[in-house]
């Protein structure tokens, strides 16, 4: 089960939708809800500000009006959490750019809420394109990036796992499984599984059907066969079940100390309709 689920306050328009499934799934799993805020002020935004590289000294109030900013959103996120029905919360004010804050946070807690990236928000102070994914392949914790429009509906009755046989993928369903055990129905999808027929033995995907029915998981291994791409073919998988969950494994790869996503990540990450799983 999920204990501990942090969630990201920032403000944005897409706060709302990030909340309501972060709050459902704390109640759905009695967890405890962290409202993490930034005020985006990193080490070396810090030391600019206290002169000690030669710059010169930011006015006192330009900090502090930073960090009051957050704690009127953070304040808002305990009574909205409250309105939803969480008893067990908190929040927490963290003085860091929020890629490497919410990494930090994410290792002591089960599972981390995110947004689908969006078009900027003139209103929000603090703006960091391509959240999701920087968490997701540097963090050690499963990710849940929630579309905008997302209004409360069930999470996980039907969900769609997709199963490749890769690390990442057993990662993905590792960190599903407490949904996937509530699930009703569980969709293990395999999308052109003879392109990767190394890694699923003799029958595509019935090891690890058995493997998730051991864990109390309704499953049912469903075959496709499509020159769709593989997000596609997921994404059009999920909504033609109904699913309330898409679950996959987060691919990347380092090029010059910079993540580049892989192609079904990143088309996942940008369109799914239903919240989306990810671990890398």
């Amino acid at each position: 089960m999920y204990k501990t689920i942090v969630v990201h306050i920032d403000g944005s328009r897409q706060q709302d939708s990030r909340l309501r499934a972060a709050a459902r799934l704390a109640a759905d799993h009695d967890a405890h809800l962290v409202g993490a805020g930034m005020t985006g002020m990193s080490w070396v935004d810090f030391a600019l500000l206290t002169g000690s590289m030669g710059a010169p000294v930011m006015p006192g109030t330009d900090f502090q009006g930073m960090r009051d900013a957050v704690s009127v959103r953070l304040e808002k996120f305990v009574e909205d959490a409250r309105r939803l029905g969480i008893a067990s919360l908190e929040s927490r004010l963290v003085e860091d750019d929020p890629r490497y804050a919410l990494l930090m946070q994410s290792r002591y807690a089960d599972l981390t809420v995110l947004s689908q990236d969006d078009e900027p928000d003139p209103d929000l102070p603090v703006r960091v394109r391509g959240l999701p994914e920087h968490v997701a392949l540097r963090g050690a914790r499963p990710v849940l990036v929630v579309p905008g429009t997302y209004h409360g509906e069930p999470i996980a009755s039907t969900a769609v796992v997709g199963w490749d046989g890769s690390m990442q993928a057993i990662r993905a369903i590792e960190g599903a499984l407490p949904l996937l055990q509530r699930a009703e129905s569980v969709k293990l999808a395999l999308i052109n599984p003879d392109e990767l027929s190394e890694l699923h033995g003799e029958e595509p995907g019935a090891d690890m059907a058995l493997y998730l029915a051991r864990q109390g998981v309704q499953v049912d291994v469903i075959v496709e066969r499509t020159r769709s791409t593989t997000g596609d073919a997921l994404m059009a998988m999920a909504r033609t079940c109904g699913a309330g969950l898409l679950a996959v494994g987060a691919y990347g790869h380092s090029r010059y100390r910079e993540w580049v996503l892989g192609g079904v990540t990143r088309e996942v990450l940008a369109r799914s309709p239903v919240p989306l799983l990810l671990a890398h």
